[in-house]
């Protein structure tokens, strides 16, 4: 994890449970929300609009299309915080003083506030290194996935064919992302697939951010220690 590539480790747990001992699933969900499918339709279409894309083929034309890009990354860090979290971390904090009463430079092009310069910033950083076809691709691949789709919705059917001993590790840092609704959507299938099935939860504070723990393993003992 997170994100996709816990689907992926989720998903090889169910596919092949015979070659899925133990699995670490981080900051997951069983399948995007139509909010999550949302924000990143409008990060697609950031790409999609722009003039540089020419329909996919930009290095047949010498560009990449790197105003989409920042746009569609800047969409994605947005939904990465919650607003508790960005207020304690950016709050209306300006980038730099001017000479005036309010500290503003009443301007639509300057950046003014500190989560305007990182939003930028990571936009600007992202577009130089990542492929546009391949972010709108592993974005479609989130919004596809569904384990649950093949067995009625039923996400404890889906899971009754996984064998491997499983720990989901979740962040709880925005409500847009993979929050905790869905984890415990993942764990309720858990639990409900197999009663003998022991689960323990740590519950910690990192910055700020609640950090939870779950441990799932079939027919087995744990010791925990401590909180």
């Amino acid at each position: 994890g997170g994100s996709l590539g816990a689907m992926q480790c989720l998903q090889w747990s169910i596919a092949w449970p015979e070659r899925a001992r133990h699995a670490l699933v981080i900051a997951c969900a069983p399948n995007l929300s139509a909010q999550n499918i949302a924000f990143n339709e409008v990060a697609r279409q950031a790409i999609l609009t722009d003039p540089d894309f020419h329909g996919g083929r930009f290095y047949d034309h010498g560009v990449v299309p790197v105003r989409g890009l920042q746009v569609a990354r800047m969409i994605g860090h947005i939904t990465y915080l919650s607003d508790d979290v960005m207020n304690e971390k950016f709050g209306r904090e300006l980038r730099s003083a001017v000479n005036s009463a309010t500290g503003y430079k009443y301007s639509t092009q300057d950046v003014e506030f500190q989560i305007e310069s990182y939003l930028r910033y990571q936009g600007d950083k992202f577009s130089e290194y990542f492929d546009a076809n391949t972010y709108l691709r592993i974005t479609k691949a989130l919004d596809y996935y569904d384990p649950a789709a093949e067995y009625g919705g039923d996400l404890s059917k889906a899971f009754a064919r996984a064998k491997a001993a499983i720990i989901f590790w979740g962040m709880g840092i925005s409500q847009h992302t993979h929050g905790t609704a869905t984890d415990l959507e993942l764990l309720d299938a858990q639990v409900l697939e197999a009663k003998s099935a022991l689960l323990v939860r740590q519950l910690a504070l990192q910055q700020r951010l609640a950090t939870w723990q779950w441990r799932y393993v079939r027919g087995e003992t744990l010791k925990f220690a401590g909180e």
